[in-house]
């Protein structure tokens, strides 16, 4: 969590409230999507039943394969994900939400999601609270606070809904049945080029790398700080301690090409970098920003962990033994 710690604003809450918050299943990812698109509208209030008409599209554009909840426990029958199941199809022929998924939504977001989306782990919360929920004359209304507006205004906003989808996509993949064991276990792992998180045993494409890893940074470039763009034009996925150390023999038995190794960078400054070694100040900034995913819930922890070690002690020998070989 070292990026909240020096930027205690409500984009770095919000990043925290999603990237951090534990995923026991996925329903935060779909009420952080409902509330970026209700505050588009600048209203400070809505009906619980408008958002809930958001997060339940929300819920419906993800595939009907991906898993919103880890296990294969029995859904009850008035379990959320029991009538999404049963009003997908006919919600996606309306192109809407059908009333009774919206009503199921309105029914379990309360006490689901909304009152433990700014929760941490380790009894913490977020510094900014987004919402809060009050009823008036019987109806449960929203009240969309201004630390939400000041999210949106940020400028690395442009970047969220990637980050949120990126990491939506690894959570639905680490729940997948055929994979969970082995993505959980180390990881998702990266194609050739650095740019796909692929996962270990169908190595198919579950996220790209820029969209998965810059939430991390939040939002900037990893060496002069600038904001990502929305589209990530004129951005790298950079190698910290350059990939040529491999192919020169410099760094022999070790994998550079690994998430702990990626950043997300500007054009500019991966191109001046070119294959320089890292400043110390790179190298503690990079121990700093894998401590923020290892800060984070299962897949992408794993795949710092199983290659530098899963104790903060452990990590720093690693980084030394790296640059011991240099």
């Amino acid at each position: 969590m070292s990026f909240y710690r020096h930027a205690q604003t409500p984009i770095a809450s919000w990043r925290l409230a999603v990237l951090m918050g534990a995923n026991t299943r996925t329903y935060k990812f779909a009420l952080a999507e409902a509330l970026l698109e209700v505050s588009k509208t600048g209203a400070d209030e809505v009906e619980l039943y408008e958002l809930a008409s958001q997060y339940a599209a929300a819920m419906l554009r993800r595939s009907a394969d991906a898993k919103q909840a880890p296990g294969n426990r029995e859904l009850g029958t008035k379990d959320f994900l029991r009538v999404l199941e049963e009003e997908r199809q006919t919600s996606l022929n309306m192109g809407i939400p059908t009333d009774r998924l919206i009503s199921a939504a309105v029914e379990s977001m309360p006490g689901m999601v909304m009152t433990k989306f700014h929760n941490l782990s380790g009894g913490m919360t977020v510094q900014n609270d987004f919402y809060r929920l009050q009823s008036v004359r019987g109806n449960k209304q929203v009240i969309l606070l201004p630390s939400l507006t000041d999210v949106l205004r940020a400028d690395s906003a442009k970047t969220l809904m990637p980050e949120l989808d990126s990491r939506w996509s690894l959570v639905e993949t680490a729940w997948d049945a055929n994979i969970g064991r082995g993505l959980m276990g180390r990881g998702p792992v990266l194609d050739a080029t650095g740019e796909l998180l692929l996962d270990p045993i169908r190595r198919a494409n579950v996220a790209g790398s820029r969209q998965a890893l810059v939430g991390f940074q939040n939002g900037n470039c990893f060496y002069c700080r600038a904001s990502i763009p929305e589209d990530f034009s004129e951005t790298h996925v950079d190698h910290v301690f350059p990939y040529a150390l491999m192919s020169r023999g410099v760094i022999v038995g070790l994998d550079l090409n690994a998430v702990w190794n990626l950043v997300v960078s500007c054009a500019n400054c991966n191109l001046s970098k070119s294959d320089r070694l890292p400043y110390a100040i790179e190298v503690e900034r990079l121990m700093a920003r894998n401590e923020s995913i290892v800060g984070s819930p299962y897949p992408l922890k794993k795949a710092i962990e199983s290659l530098t070690g899963k104790s903060p002690s452990s990590r720093e020998s690693f980084f030394r033994s790296v640059q011991a070989q240099l």
